[in-house]
């Protein structure tokens, strides 16, 4: 008892009066980080996997949304990180295709990343609570802010990657949209079919606009190996997530459906890409002065002010002090 007092006294004088709490909470998290691979870390029942090998797709809840490969390290942990509804597995994937992140493992890797920088921002949160509590006496408060608000970004930081990422791909798809719908026309007009045509667009687009080059590819390859037309285009407008490329995929699925020129409705479809484009820029113009406004304002009203009212001022204060 005498040699734990005598810690506990030594704790507290380096540490503060809080020190010998935040020495338990970060044995505790050191604890759970050592303890966790080994509470993941299960036998495999081989009657079960015999059961996965023959229905390896199952999406009932507790069991594997998808069949693992059998090469990634995160394999084992991956009831740990795969949500296990199919909505939610299903949403966080097509999140990170319109994000561009096609990976078979994408959704696994996403929620390590999302664990591992929590984990890091609680560490080097408790390491800076820490250095502050020897160099003075913080409150509690104070503690739970600088240990768990690191954490909080850790975690959160994936998420908002992958969301600037998806609204970043969005727009270049959007603005490349219209220029590929005229060199579409142009090839189609020459001779070419509708899917030589959209080989072609996505070769010139490549430097240009890469992301929106890389789904006709997709389309292209997919059509090339036999997939059916129609729900390759409707897988491009899921993947893309813009509004243009879902009505676009409608135009040309009408246009294969009711035995139409694809040629007209390309013409239509990309004057009215054209239109929009005008009408998205002369709306970016409008709404310029009414966000320069504020700025103005501030750059400019506080120098009138004191070239008008400076002088005066000036001379009221020489007349007080005279």
């Amino acid at each position: 008892m005498e040699m734990l007092e005598n810690v506990q006294t030594l704790i507290t004088d380096y540490l503060g009066p809080f020190g010998p709490l935040m020495v338990v909470g970060l044995l505790g998290v050191f604890l759970i980080l050592a303890t966790l691979p080994i509470l993941l870390k299960k036998e495999v029942d081989p009657l079960d996997r015999l059961k996965a090998s023959a229905a390896p797709a199952k999406t009932e809840k507790g069991e594997k949304l998808r069949a693992g490969s059998g090469k990634d390290k995160l394999e084992k942990y991956s009831n740990f990180l795969e949500p296990k509804n199919a909505d939610e597995y299903s949403a966080v994937k097509l999140k990170l295709l319109q994000a561009g992140y096609r990976s078979q493992n994408s959704v696994r890797i996403y929620h390590f990343l999302q664990f591992a920088l929590g984990i890091i921002g609680l560490v080097a949160g408790g390491i800076y609570a820490i250095i502050q509590s020897a160099q003075s006496t913080p409150t509690t408060q104070d503690l739970v802010m600088w240990i768990m608000i690191p954490g909080g970004i850790g975690y959160v930081l994936p998420k908002y990657w992958v969301s600037r990422r998806q609204q970043t791909r969005q727009k270049e798809i959007t603005n490349g949209f219209p220029d590929s719908l005229d060199m579409m026309l142009v090839c189609v007009e020459a001779g070419q079919s509708l899917d030589q045509s959209i080989l072609r667009v996505s070769r010139e687009l490549r430097s240009g606009f890469p992301d929106l080059a890389e789904e006709y590819e997709i389309v292209s390859q997919e059509v090339k190996a036999g997939k059916d037309k129609n729900a390759v285009l409707k897988d491009m407008s899921e993947r893309c997530g813009v509004a243009d490329i879902t009505s676009f995929t409608t135009v040309l699925i009408q246009s294969a459906q009711f035995g139409t020129s694809i040629a007209d409705a390309l013409r239509v479809y990309a004057s009215e890409m054209r239109d929009k484009r005008v009408m998205r820029a002369e709306e970016q113009a409008n709404k310029l002065p009414t966000k320069m406004t504020l700025a103005t304002m501030m750059l400019t009203v506080p120098p009138l002010m004191a070239m008008l009212i400076g002088p005066s001022i000036y001379a009221i204060v020489q007349n007080l002090g005279s």
